[in-house]
Parts: C-alpha cells; sequence; structure tokens
C-alpha cells in the first residue's frame, strides 16, 4: 500500500495556515511528518506527501526523506496537484490518493484507485495505535459472518474501492 498525499491539504483540515509565517509553516509540516511516520509504525506502508511550491518554490521540484516519509515540493509555476497525478500515473494500483480535492479525487477514481477524503484520513491518523487494534479487531469479526440488518444493496465499484482502502488504513 502506498499512500499519495496533498500536503496542505490535509494541514488545512478544521484550522487555517493562512495566517502563519514561514517558521510556524515549517513546524506544522514537521508536526504531520512525524504524525504520520508514527502512523507508518502502526500500518506499515509507504507514504509521499506532496506540497505546493509553485508560488515560492524552487525551479525545479525538491524531493526528500524525511523520518521514513517521502516529500516532494512541487517546482515554481506547478501545482501539487499536478504532481499527485503525475504519482498516480507512474505508480498505477496499490495507491491510495489522500485529499479533498475533488478535481484529484476524480483523477485518481478515473484511475481506479481510491481516493480518500483528508477528513477521513485525518480522523485515522489521529487514532492511537490501541484505537487501531480494538477498529481492526471490529472488522474482522465482521468479516467472520456477524450479521449485519437492514436492506441489502449493491455497492458501487467506487464505494467498494473507497471501503477497501479505508479498511487498509
Amino acid at each position: 500500500m502506498h499512500l499519495i498525499i496533498d500536503g496542505y491539504n490535509l494541514l488545512h483540515v478544521n484550522r487555517s495556515l493562512s495566517q502563519l509565517n514561514g517558521i510556524q509553516l515549517q513546524w506544522e509540516r514537521d508536526r504531520l511528518i512525524h504524525q504520520l511516520s508514527t502512523y507508518q509504525k502502526i500500518k506499515p506502508c509507504d507514504i509521499t506527501v506532496v506540497f505546493d511550491g509553485w508560488q515560492g518554490g524552487w525551479s525545479t521540484e525538491k524531493q526528500e526523506r524525511k523520518r521514513g516519509v517521502d516529500l516532494i515540493f512541487s517546482k515554481l509555476g506547478e501545482k501539487a496537484d499536478e504532481v499527485i497525478k503525475r504519482l498516480v500515473r507512474e505508480k498505477g494500483s496499490g495507491v491510495i490518493v489522500i485529499t479533498s480535492d475533488r478535481e484529484v479525487s476524480r483523477f485518481a477514481e478515473r484511475m481506479s484507485v481510491s481516493a480518500i477524503s483528508s477528513e477521513q484520513f485525518l480522523e485515522k491518523l489521529e487514532d492511537s495505535s490501541e484505537k487501531y487494534e480494538n477498529i481492526f479487531e471490529a472488522e474482522e469479526e465482521e468479516e467472520k459472518g456477524i450479521k449485519k440488518k437492514g436492506l441489502a444493496r449493491r455497492l458501487s465499484k467506487k464505494e467498494k474501492r473507497t471501503r477497501a482502502a479505508l479498511k487498509k488504513l
């Protein structure tokens, strides 16, 4: 499983970063990288976080690795959305895109890649490892045959991919 995350999109969930100076913004990025690194220890996966550099970045794309998380800063004039789309084309299956950007989500779905909203992923990210264990144990029991009540209906391919991706998280 490989997570491709729209970095600033995830950081903007539940708060505005527009009033932060450069040092505060770097602190927020580092805090996110720390959270993702911890998540990676609980749920082993590859993680690539893409940040916008189109307004004040470098002339070339910048890539680095911190705490086991791959970081990409788009080049000057290029949005993170374009980098994410390129990565989805390159990596293909086995990828889950984390973004609340509708255009990027639609693109991922057209490529048969699951797209999870930043809000949904943030909930998973903020849960403790103990909560993760409880959630996955409950899901395993559900899969073993505990019957659900209610009307039966077939899920769309999109909904099946989304549910499968959420279970992996």
